[in-house]
C-alpha cells in the first residue's frame, strides 16, 4: 500500500521515483537525481518465503542475495539460485539486470529462473505474470525493473547444486607477455569446459616493493573456479588442459555450496577456513570502497594485440585498477 501511494502522490504532483533495493548500483541512481524525486526503500520488504515441494521461492524486492542463499539453503542444502556473488546486493536490481553468477553455465541467468513477479504500475495496480502479460513480464527480467512499474516481489525457481564443490583462486605475478599468454590459453578454453566447471579470471594493479626496495606498480593476473567435483578430479583436468597454469593441489579447498558462496562473496578473507554462513545476513558485510566501472560483451577471442594494450594501460591507472572478465 506504501507502494501504491507512493506512485499516485508522486504522479499528482509531478515527482521522480527512485527505487531501492540493496543500493548497491555503482552509479546511485537508485538513490539520486537530478530532478526532484522520492525515494522508495524496499529494504525493510525482504522475506523469502520458500516451498520446498514445488522448489520455489517469493522473495521480496528488498532482500539481498545473500538472505535468499541462506535461506534457501536453511531449508535444504542441495538447493540453491543462480545469482551473483556479493551477499549484499538487492534482488530488486540484480533480478532485472539479467544477474550473472556462479551457475549461469548451468542454469543460466537470475532473470532466466523468474517465473512470476508482482508488480505496481503507474495507476498503483498490483499486476502478475497474467495480468501484465508475457511482453512486460519479458522486458523486467532484463530491462531493468523500475522502468515499468515498482517490482514488490519475485517468484524464482530453486535449482539443484552439488553437496560438495571445489574451488580455488590463484595470483599469477609475472611480466605482460606472460599474462598475455595465460589470458589468450583462459580465453580460447574455459567456455569449452563442462559445465559443471566455471573458470574466472581478473587482472589487477598492486604496488609491490622490488629487489632495490622501491615501489614498483605491477599487474596480478588472478584465476578463480567453481568446480562441481572433488579436488583429484579438479587437478587433473586442469594439468590435463590448462598445465600453463601449475594448478596444484594445495591451491584447491574442497567446500560446501553454501560456504563456496562466502568464499567468492568479497566479505571474508580468502584464507578462513571457518566459514559462519550468518554473515550472509549482515547487509553491512565487505569492503566499503569507491569505484567507477564500464562493461561491454564480446562475442570472439580478444586479439593478442589488443590485451597487451589492455595491460599496459592498467600500468598507468592507480593501484587498484583492473579487468574483470
Amino acid at each position: 500500500s506504501h507502494i501504491q501511494a507512493t506512485i499516485l502522490c508522486s504522479k499528482k504532483v509531478g515527482l521522480q521515483i527512485r527505487t531501492r533495493s540493496g543500493g548497491h548500483d555503482a552509479e546511485g541512481l537508485s538513490y539520486t537525481s537530478q530532478v526532484p524525486f522520492v525515494i522508495v526503500d524496499l529494504r525493510n520488504m525482504h522475506s523469502v518465503k520458500i516451498d520446498i515441494r514445488s522448489q520455489t521461492a517469493w522473495v521480496e524486492a528488498g532482500a539481498t542475495l545473500g538472505e535468499v542463499y541462506y535461506w534457501i539453503n536453511e531449508k535444504n542444502e542441495n538447493l540453491s539460485f543462480p545469482g551473483g556473488y556479493c551477499p549484499t546486493v538487492g534482488v530488486g536490481g540484480h533480478f532485472s539486470g539479467g544477474g550473472y553468477g556462479a551457475l549461469m553455465r548451468n542454469y543460466g541467468l537470475a532473470a532466466d529462473n523468474i517465473i512470476d513477479a508482482h508488480l505496481v504500475n503507474v495507476d498503483g495496480k498490483v499486476l502478475d505474470r497474467k495480468s501484465m502479460g508475457e511482453d512486460l513480464f519479458w522486458a523486467i527480467r532484463g530491462g531493468g525493473g523500475e522502468n515499468f512499474g515498482i517490482i514488490a516481489a519475485w517468484k524464482i525457481r530453486l535449482v539443484a547444486v552439488p553437496s560438495r564443490a571445489t574451488i580455488f583462486s590463484v595470483k599469477r605475478n609475472m611480466e605482460i607477455h606472460g599474462l598475455v599468454k595465460l589470458f589468450n590459453k583462459w580465453q580460447n578454453i574455459a567456455y569449452k569446459y563442462d559445465k559443471d566447471l566455471l573458470l574466472m579470471t581478473h587482472f589487477i594493479t598492486r604496488n609491490i616493493i622490488d629487489n632495490q626496495g622501491k615501489n614498483k606498480t605491477t599487474v596480478h593476473g588472478y584465476f578463480s573456479c567453481i568446480f562441481h567435483g572433488g579436488v583429484d578430479s579438479l587437478v587433473n583436468l586442469m594439468n590435463k588442459s590448462f598445465p600453463e597454469l601449475g594448478i596444484k593441489k594445495t591451491d584447491c579447498k574442497e567446500l560446501s555450496w553454501i560456504d563456496t558462496t562466502i568464499f567468492y562473496s568479497g566479505v571474508v578473507n580468502y584464507n578462513t577456513t571457518n566459514f559462519q554462513k550468518e554473515i550472509l545476513l549482515d547487509r553491512s558485510a565487505g569492503q566499503k570502497v569507491a569505484f567507477s566501472i564500464k562493461l561491454d560483451y564480446v562475442k570472439k577471442p580478444i586479439p593478442e594485440t589488443a590485451i597487451v594494450k589492455i595491460l599496459e594501460k592498467l600500468y598507468e591507472e592507480d593501484v587498484g585498477a583492473g579487468m574483470y572478465v
